[in-house]
């Protein structure tokens, strides 16, 4: 059993800030490859960001606002998004390529969670 948690959504005006976290929860023996997806409504999902290793790669659409990392030590991964603006709004969800101590892989999904940035 993997899963993914979000946590940190909310309600924020334009220009703030929101910081959220994804834990990883079960039998865990590491996590490889995590990204951050967002679906804006009526949109498909889209890529936020990606991170592998100390490799970060960001959508277009957030490039130089947001910001990825991870915490091995307690298996949570955060993006940090900085100068929100309405456009941002979306559920995100949490992605991460996870192993279990006895090695079995799951490509885990969390289950979302809403940003809404007002004007």
């Amino acid at each position: 059993q993997v899963q993914l948690v979000e946590s940190g959504g909310g309600l924020v005006q334009a220009g703030g800030s929101l910081k959220l976290s994804c834990v990883a929860i079960g039998n865990i023996g590491s996590i490889n490859g995590m990204g951050w997806y967002r679906q804006i409504p009526g949109q498909q999902r889209e890529l936020v960001a990606t991170m592998r290793g100390d490799d970060r790669n960001y959508g277009d659409s957030v490039k130089d606002r947001f910001a990825v990392s991870r915490d091995n030590a307690d298996n949570t991964m955060f993006l940090q998004m900085n100068n929100l603006k309405p456009d941002d709004t979306a559920v995100y969800y949490c992605n991460a390529e996870v192993y279990s101590k006895d090695w079995a892989f799951t490509n885990a999904w969390g289950r979302g969670i809403q940003v809404t940035v007002s004007s």
